[in-house]
């Protein structure tokens, strides 16, 4: 048995998907799940589902909707009941909660393997770290709850969802990067950049794994592209620890071969005691290294 909303929804079990096929109940099931083992109250699923344009006849649409994903739960080979479906959709205090059985809903698969990769860096357990964070990000089959038409409240978790996700993936960049595992690391962190081409973390991840291979042109040439993307969309200079990256990589400062402290979705290796930031440009490059500069 399985529910998920880090991609498609998903309700389902060895026999296959007993997701419901029509759009509100589809809505209620993903604010549900995505509010899990909480009650949400009955005002807030009709909030979700109608918006300002609730019908009259709203509360008791919903109460045949709960009824419907009863129906559809107590078809899952481990549920079996409707006696089963109610104890996991409970009617609660003017309102529902949803409490998938352990290890049954994605997102809550993920909290737990990101916390424990988290308690694996405080340990400085970087290798089991790197594995936990592997294994919580294969939850996620695609954009959080991709296929559902969302209301106010799940268009806010989505947001919160895929915040999350990021923030974990730059974590797990460095955590991979402290390994010495840039170059298995360089097509996904690509792919990552083109995505999300405003990104400074993934930036400086890229960066720093593209000198590290020796690409140090490369590198250069990305920096360039995101200081004119910030220029040209957001009226912004790449940030100080931008600037000192960029410094570092022209003059190929050993720093840069360094294992970088894993923070919370921040490159953090000690440039500020190495290199200045220099001017908003990128700042004057020494003799040694104009020839190697490409940035303006």
């Amino acid at each position: 048995m399985r529910f998920g909303i880090l991609g498609p929804l998903e309700m389902s079990d060895g026999g296959g998907s007993r997701l419901p096929s029509a759009p509100k109940e589809r809505a209620l099931l993903a604010l549900l799940l995505a509010q899990n083992g909480q009650t949400v109250s009955t005002v807030s699923c009709i909030e979700e589902l109608w918006g300002g344009f609730a019908p009259v006849s709203a509360k008791a649409t919903l109460q045949t909707y709960v009824l419907h994903l009863r129906r559809s739960l107590a078809g899952l080979s481990e549920v079996g009941s409707m006696d089963g479906a109610r104890e996991i959709l409970a009617t609660r205090d003017g309102g529902y909660a949803f409490t998938a059985p352990g290890g049954t809903l994605d997102v809550r698969n993920f909290e737990r393997g990101v916390c424990r990769a988290r308690h694996a860096l405080d340990r400085g357990d970087y290798p089991a770290a790197a594995e936990l964070f592997e294994g919580a990000l294969a939850e996620w089959r695609g954009p959080a709850l991709g296929d559902v038409e969302t209301g106010p409240q799940l268009s806010l978790h989505q947001v919160r969802l895929q915040e999350s996700h990021l923030i974990v993936m730059e974590q797990r960049n460095e955590t991979e990067l402290h390994l010495g595992r840039h170059r298995a690391l360089l097509p996904e962190l690509r792919a990552l950049v083109a995505r999300y081409p405003l990104n400074e973390n993934l930036h400086a991840q890229l960066m720093v794994a593209l000198a590290r291979c020796g690409e140090f042109a490369a590198a250069l040439a990305l920096y360039a592209r995101l200081r004119t993307a910030l220029g040209e969309q957001l009226g912004l200079e790449p940030s100080a620890r931008m600037r000192r990256l960029h410094y570092a990589i022209v003059t190929r400062d050993p720093v840069l071969h360094t294992t970088p402290r894993v923070e919370l979705g921040l490159l953090s290796i000690d440039l500020a005691a190495t290199v200045p930031a220099g001017p908003a440009s990128g700042g004057a490059a020494p003799a040694a290294a104009q020839d190697e500069r490409i940035v303006s």
